[in-house]
């Protein structure tokens, strides 16, 4: 056979030559990579020719290949083998281990891995039933040398890594490996230990000994590979492993941090083994680490690896060392882990005390915190904020003085500096190891800064005078220091601070301070002892400031707005707030300017909107008085059309519909809503304008989107005609968003507000906005109607050639569909131009936005005014329902999730939509059913043809087009894709919000004690059970159900959804969604073709989505349930069981039998549900990634662990048994 082998040999090395060679063929390369599969198949002696390549006297190729080979032989021809033949190879393998191989320093690596896999894969097979010596195989082999040893370290990992980690064999085998390598865990720590301390003593001896270079560093890499191999290890070894010895392998660990070359491994060690979770006893041995030996261990490897990484002691253009900075991540890791578990442990059961020298600690962990590099000042963060809010660290004086320096610390953490493409900070050298560009940075500071908000916040809480105080002088400072705009040149104008200027980057960082501390100043400290003279003082600065800058009037502003509620304590200082508030509201930095505003100028005058609209919204009864003072200002600014945009013109409006709210007076607010609506109110109810909203042809020439634009002047009227209908939408949407009865039941009946009770004794309100309100929907109805009928093709047709993309998805939604990041840097000096096709796509979708939000109010705000209307329903269905088979998805979602609203409840944050849940119960047959059932009927339809579409595209292959367009067309069918799926989980929201009332199941024990597997947790089966079975129908749910057509929709869009390519969808309607509504029917009688096709769709999801486990467990719960309540009575269900691939009909009849008998039940619900789970295993598809994958089969051996099945009869075995024994006279105690 040598002949063939040989030649078979030459053959193989050329075709791995051509394989690898870059000059070959494409062509010849195929052929190669053909006779390769073909050899692994068919030749019968892949085995010799594997040894053969894998000599040594081949080349590094050659030889991988080789042992690919042998590898290839165990996975799959393992079980046919002869037990010669397998004995054959394990002795040839252990042959390649021992002498196979070139030293240690000379073997490239993978070539080791090749070698480790060959035998693991053996292990898999085999161990310990069949090889019980192998442990002490390879202990033996560690005597051969370094590389032998190193080898040894890499099969122990792998092992642990397919075993543990990724499970890459059968249950059966993997149990019996894990509970082997369980019981040996003593014997396997005390080898990895030795071994680790044998040639590390090596190591640091003949690293001194000049000639002993080579030797040493073959000792260094089998302790690099020994604390790699513990690392695989540690993460889930009994904890009693890591502490054995009082805490003899973290002593090593801790001593290993101050060599160099072995820091990083002993560091991830380190790491992995105080992340530990588990109970909370076990983990108090980790506490040994707070020891001054072992801190002074930590804290000597961090300064001597920071200053070997200081860029200021480097040669220029040096550079960080990169594996000295990973280090130094790695020992910052640790000592966030180390603030775990003391947060975890101090005042827990395990009854630990705060550590003696706790400050010293701190101060570690403050020294990463003012570390230049970002990204280790941000990994603090969330230990801080632990420790901060920890019930008995946070009144610990230690934490209590660190709080104050991390304050300060956060004076410097919260500048924006150290972007990558700058060198003005030493953070900037970190960056570039970090950060690809400045956008990414750009975007992890914000997230940064947004954690150091939330932290300081809890800081305060410790010592907030302290921290107003900080606050306060860096206030102080920065309004006395000169304006440094630096070298960034602003596009705003000469002069001006651009995003990156010193000041500017200040002055940022100042408001965030400010905000997050006075945020807590007013909430915290008594109102007596809050520091009201010097809080003035600072407002009067604030107010006296005078800035031209953007950038720095917008902090101002937001400073203004943190230090406001100072003011509740001098009532005359609130004119002054206001005179500094409005100038900013028209601000302009050239006064008359006409080119377009930049995003800063823009953001002022929103900032000093918002800011009134706050203070009247969260102190209305303060401001009150300054009521006419504001209207007066108000109606001034509103004199000139053009001085204001339409948003800014509400926002004052909402300001002074809050404060009316305070009225308290019917008949008074009522009339100052006519008064303020009443230019809204003329124009919207003339004859010109509602012509314009009732005909698509009219409102189309009357926003000029039927011309052709080809200078900007010539559009100017066309624009002013769409400002007026949005400031009209705006003002409707402020009024109807703002306006309220007083929530004091008392106060509401001395106004006038309460016209009545219901039957149950609540009290009936009436809004005073209702009368003004109800005489304008009409033609916002209307507006709808013609907005729905735009996308008509008769009306499409009318877009003039600029318009004719104007309803598409502008770039900006676009971006946010897509989760594509918005470019953030140099954008506010930039003048912001918009060609006329943005303006109107903008026009479009604000206005078709705000008028689904108004009627989304309408119900919550006006109440039986609105519900009342007469035939309500019949409008709606007439001007929102209209014509939604043209209306793209991307308009279709305001209709469904717009008109959501947050309602917080006692176990979740939940959408419900306003329009239903205002709505009175005696409403619900006349308006809500029509509106439910026709909107449904229309979603069934579109989602189920989208998906269609989706999954046709999915088997489609890709088409021949030039690259440009071909990323286009990828483009929107990304988009497309992503508006189905949010357009499908906002469709099950809706229903699932409508119909069912969801009952939670109390939450588990203590989190902090269980070490479980959070996957496993989500797909239990009790929790699912629970779930499915205790949800209930609403009030509106039962309405629905009484419609029969309506239900039989509801439960076609639930079970058609199962099987759309969205397993998220998929997990959460199956869970909560499909058994809560058709339980409701079971008993009934329902047609046999109904039954089967609910059931047949349960199963045709588990074909799409069954190998998920998250779904796989729901959908088989709800198929179980589906079975157990109707087989009984249908037969049919049996008929489709039998079509199930692969199915043990034997085991089928007996589990059917069992269900249409409950008599014969014997089994628990457990395990009948794995019955069940089993028997349609074979509906359950593969990803498309598994489908042409050969199937790797490991046979189980002989059981190691027999359980003995105890006796139920404790009296069967022998008369004497039981009872009577425990009372012989020689029983033995």
């Amino acid at each position: 056979m040598a002949d063939p082998v040989s030649a078979m040999c030459e053959q193989l090395v050329k075709a791995v030559n051509v394989m690898m060679d870059a000059e070959s063929n494409q062509r010849y390369r195929l052929e190669a990579l053909k006779f390769f599969e073909e050899f692994k198949e068919k030749c019968l002696f892949c085995v010799p020719c594997g040894l053969q390549l894998a000599d040594k006297s081949q080349t590094a190729v050659v030889r991988h290949f080789g042992l690919q080979i042998l590898e290839h032989v165990i996975k799959f021809q393992w079980n046919n083998m002869p037990q010669q033949d397998k004995v054959h190879l394990k002795n040839c393998t252990m042959e390649l281990l021992t002498n196979g191989t070139f030293p240690i320093l000379e073997e490239q690596s993978h070539i080791k891995d090749a070698l480790s896999r060959i035998v693991v894969e053996m292990i898999k097979r085999e161990w310990p039933q069949h090889w019980p010596d192998m442990l002490k195989e390879m202990e033996t082999l560690t005597s051969f040398g370094e590389t032998q040893t190193e080898l040894v370290m890499l099969i122990l990992l792998r092992l642990a890594e397919d075993v543990i980690t990724f499970q890459t064999l059968p249950t059966q085998r993997r149990r019996d490996i894990q509970q082997t390598l369980t019981q040996n865990m003593d014997s396997i720590f005390t080898f990895l230990l030795s071994i680790l301390q044998q040639h590390v003593d090596e190591y640091r001896r003949l690293k001194t000994i000049p000639g002993q270079e080579l030797k040493a560093k073959a000792h260094c890499r089998v302790g690099i590979a020994t604390l790699n191999t513990l690392a695989g290890y540690i993460d889930w070894v009994a904890l009693v492993h890591i502490t054995n010895d009082n805490c003899h392998l973290l002593e090593i660990l801790c001593l290993l941090l101050s060599e160099t070359e072995l820091q990083l491994e002993a560091a991830e060690c380190l790491l992995i083994a105080v992340s530990r979770k588990g109970k909370l006893e076990d983990r108090k041995p980790l506490m040994v680490l707070f020891d001054d030996v072992a801190m002074h261990y930590i804290l000597s490897a961090a300064q001597s690896a920071d200053g070997a990484n200081n860029p200021s002691d480097q040669p220029a253009g040096a550079g960080l060392l990169e594996v000295r900075y990973t280090f130094l991540k790695r020992l910052c890791q640790v000592l966030c882990a180390l603030g775990g578990q003391l947060c975890a442990l101090v005042g827990a059961v395990a009854e630990v005390n705060i550590p003696e020298n706790l400050n010293k600690y701190m101060e570690a962990f403050l020294a990463f915190t003012t570390h230049p590099s970002q990204f280790l000042r941000s990994s603090t963060q969330t230990t801080w904020g632990n420790m901060f809010r920890h019930e008995v660290l946070s009144k610990d004086p230690v934490v209590a003085q660190m709080a104050v320096k991390y304050l300060k610390a956060a004076m410097t953490n919260l500048v924006k500096t150290g972007f990558p493409s700058h060198n003005d900070s030493p953070a900037c050298e970190y960056s570039r190891v970090d950060f690809d560009c400045d956008e990414d940075f750009n975007a992890f500071f914000n997230s940064f800064r947004a954690q150091q908000g939330d932290v300081a916040r809890h800081a305060c809480k410790i010592a907030p005078m302290e921290a107003f105080q900080i606050a306060g002088e860096w206030l102080q400072y920065q309004i006395n220091t000169p304006l440094d705009t630096g070298n960034a040149l602003s596009k705003t104008g000469e002069g001006l601070c651009s995003m990156l200027s010193p000041s500017a980057r200040q002055w940022d960082a100042m408001t965030t301070f400010m905000e997050s501390v006075m945020g807590q100043l007013f909430k915290i400290v008594d109102k007596e002892k809050l520091p009201v003279d010097q809080g003035m003082e600072l407002l009067q600065a604030v107010v006296n400031y005078e800035m031209r800058d953007p950038l720095i009037l917008s902090c101002i502003l937001s400073n203004l707005s943190s230090l406001f509620p100072f003011v509740l304590h001098r009532p005359d200082f609130l004119p002054q707030v206001f005179f500094k508030l409005f100038p900013a509201i028209t601000f302009e930095v050239v006064e008359e300017s006409k080119a377009p505003r930049t995003r800063a100028v823009k953001n002022v005058r929103r900032h000093a909107c918002s800011s009134i609209i706050k203070m009247c919204r969260d102190y209305p009864e303060f401001v009150l008085p300054c009521f006419d003072m504001l209207y007066t200002q108000v109606k001034k600014l509103f004199a000139n059309e053009l001085l204001l945009t339409q948003m800014e013109k509400c926002a004052l409006m909402e300001a002074l519909v809050l404060l009316s709210n305070q009225f308290k007076d019917y008949n008074k607010q009522k009339a100052f809503l006519e008064e303020l609506m009443a230019p809204v109110t003329t124009r919207w109810l003339s004859e010109d304008m509602r012509s314009v909203l009732w005909d698509p042809a009219s409102f189309l020439a009357f926003i000029g989107a039927d011309q052709v634009v080809n200078e900007p002047a010539a559009e100017d009227q066309m624009g002013i005609n769409r400002s007026r209908i949005s400031f009209c939408v705006y003002t409707i949407l402020g009024v109807v968003k703002r306006a309220r009865w007083p929530a004091n039941l008392e106060e509401a009946k001395a106004g006038g507000f309460v016209v009545g009770y219901t039957p149950a004794g609540a009290p009936i309100y009436r809004n005073p906005c209702a009368e003004p309100l109800l005489a304008l929907l009409p033609n916002l109805l209307n507006l709808i109607r013609t907005h729905n009928s735009l996308f008509l093709p008769e009306n499409m047709a009318r877009l003039s050639e600029t318009f004719s993309r104007a309803y598409d998805v502008m770039d900006v939604e676009k971006n946010l569909i897509l989760a594509i990041s918005q470019p953030t840097m140099d954008v506010y000096d930039s003048p912001v131009y918009k060609s006329a096709l943005e303006r109107m796509q903008g026009f479009f979708c604000m206005l078709y936005d705000n008028c689904y939000h108004v009627i989304g109010y309408a119900g919550p705000a006006l109440q039986q005014d609105f519900y009342t209307v007469e035939a309500l329903a019949e409008q709606l269905v007439g001007s929102a329902l209209i014509h939604l088979e043209h209306v793209p998805d991307h308009r279709l979602r305001p209709l469904i999730h717009i008109l959501y609203i947050i309602s917080p409840t006692s176990c979740s944050r939940v959408f419900m939509k306003p329009l239903v849940m205002s709505c009175p119960s005696e409403y619900y047959d006349g308006l809500l059913c029509p509106l439910l059932g026709l909107l449904f009927s229309h979603l069934l339809q579109r989602l189920n043809l989208r998906w269609q579409i989706i999954n046709q595209r999915t088997n489609m292959c890709g088409s021949d087009d030039d690259e440009c367009s071909e990323e286009n067309q990828v483009t929107q069918e990304m988009l497309e894709d992503r508006l189905v799926r949010l357009a499908t989980r906002e469709v099950m929201d809706l229903l699932s919000m409508s119909c069912i009332s969801r009952k939670l199941p109390e939450p588990a024990g203590n989190k902090e004690d269980a070490d479980g597997d959070d996957e496993m947790m989500a797909t239990d089966s009790t929790q699912l059970n629970t779930s499915q079975t205790a949800d209930e129908l609403t009030e509106l749910g039962k309405c629905l159900l009484r419609k029969e057509d309506i239900y039989m929709t509801l439960l076609a869009i639930s079970f058609n959804s199962l099987s759309w390519r969205d397993t998220t969808n998929c997990q959460r309607v199956a869970t909560q969604v499909c058994w809560a509504l058709l339980r409701q029917v079971v008993g009934g009688n329902l047609l046999p073709e109904a039954v089967t096709w609910l059931f047949a769709s349960v199963l045709k999801a588990l074909q799409m989505h069954g190998q998920h486990d998250g779904c796989n467990a729901a959908l088989t719960q709800l198929a179980l349930f589906i079975y157990d309540a109707l087989r009984p009575r249908y037969t049919e269900l049996r008929a489709i069981m039998n079509q199930i691939p692969n199915i043990h009909l034997e085991q089928l009849e007996q589990f059917d039998q069992r269900t249409v008998n409950p008599a014969l039940q014997k089994v628990g619900e457990k395990k009948r549900k794995d019955q069940f789970k089993k028997l349609i295993a074979g509906t359950v598809g593969k990803p498309l990634g598994q489908q042409f994958k050969k199937e790797v089969h490991i046979r189980n051996l002989p059981s190691l662990f027999k359980k003995v099945k105890p006796s139920k009869d404790i009296v069967a075995d022998s008369e004497d048994a039981g009872l009577v024994s425990l009372f012989e006279p020689d029983h033995d105690d």
